[in-house]
């Protein structure tokens, strides 16, 4: 008789354990999701439209995806360190027109001008934003948007408000920036490649990659654990700064002039490939690789629009905030899932 009870706490036991490994198998089921959803929609949209467009799946077409994605790819790497902090950058398609234009108009001084221009200036930028950022207790919403108000006022006025577009010279090295290639790819696909490189590396295999999350995640605790909470948000807006700067001026090699009506709105662009990608905009979490493949992901729906027909532009806004609507929906009810899924929440 004393015997029967051992069963039932082996039972409870035994219940107990099964409900916490089915939490466990959720939460992880929920990051996968939440990591690697933008890669799984990517590769059922490129098999759908491969199939139901035969010249989609053409080396043409998918160089010229990948040329395009490359231009933005550095936006979207300096506005994903910049969320890992927890924080925003409004200024960069400004920004980046900027860096256009001072690239467009150093190219008559020689491929290492049009280079290091658009770089120290755009770079000058974000380096302010981060030192205000990271040293005041003004948002980053606040200090960015007069960034941006700041850029398009400083491009105005050197190109008086629109009226000149500096020309890059026919035979200047600085075309091939753009236009060189590489084993059958050119020069800018390869930048991104380099580029997204080091930032896996940065976020995965140093300690400053730890900090930001850190920063992001609960930026009090990051401090009283000793942390660099301001020279990491400097150096984040800095580099954000310096990559749009550097779209920037592969774009005006590109289109070998300095075009003052782009950036408009690109910084939302860059945001939604960094969210698309799995990264919180409440900072802490996220993947480098992701923005990469919520960058193409982009493009590819773009290449969907038009061969659907819908010449309008307008279209691409709409479909974008579709899926970025959908996908931060999506977030905040994984993130609800990876709550109940911890142990600890017995």
């Amino acid at each position: 008789m004393t015997s029967s009870p051992a069963p039932v706490l082996e039972s409870a036991a035994d219940s107990t354990r099964v409900v916490r490994t089915t939490r466990s198998r959720g939460e992880v089921l929920a990051r996968l999701a939440q990591r690697n959803g933008a890669l799984a929609t990517l590769v059922v949209l490129v098999v759908a439209m491969a199939v139901v467009f035969p010249s989609f799946a053409t080396a043409g077409n998918l160089s010229q995806i990948a040329i395009q994605s490359s231009f933005f790819a550095p936006l979207a790497l300096g506005m994903t360190f910049v969320i890992f902090t927890g924080g925003i950058d409004l200024s960069v398609g400004s920004v980046y027109a900027l860096g256009g234009v001072l690239a467009a108009w150093g190219s008559q001084y020689g491929p290492v001008v049009a280079v290091l221009l658009p770089l120290a200036g755009c770079g000058l930028i974000g380096l302010v934003q981060g030192t205000i950022i990271s040293r005041t207790a003004i948002p980053a919403f606040i200090v960015t948007l007069a960034g941006l108000l700041f850029a398009r006022g400083l491009l105005l006025i050197l190109t008086d408000e629109g009226s000149t577009t500096y020309k890059v010279p026919a035979d200047s090295a600085f075309l091939q920036l753009s236009r060189g290639t590489f084993l059958g790819l050119g020069w800018p696909v390869w930048i991104t490649v380099v580029l997204f490189a080091a930032g896996v590396l940065v976020l995965r295999r140093t300690s400053y990659g730890s900090t930001l999350l850190a920063v992001g995640g609960q930026e009090d605790a990051a401090e009283l654990m000793g942390l660099p909470v301001r020279r990491s948000k400097v150096i984040v807006y800095t580099v954000s700064g310096l990559l749009a700067g550097l779209a920037g001026a592969l774009t005006a090699s590109y289109t070998a002039s300095g075009v003052t009506t782009l950036g408009v709105g690109l910084e939302l662009t860059a945001i939604s490939a960094v969210v698309l990608g799995g990264t919180l905009l409440t900072g802490g979490a996220g993947t480098v690789f992701g923005s990469l493949v919520g960058i193409v992901l982009l493009q590819v729906v773009a290449n969907l629009i038009n061969r659907l027909g819908l010449t309008n532009s307008n279209w691409q806004a709409v479909v974008n905030g579709v899926l970025l609507v959908a996908v931060a929906v999506g977030q905040v009810q994984l993130s609800r899932i990876q709550a109940r899924s911890r142990p600890g929440d017995d």
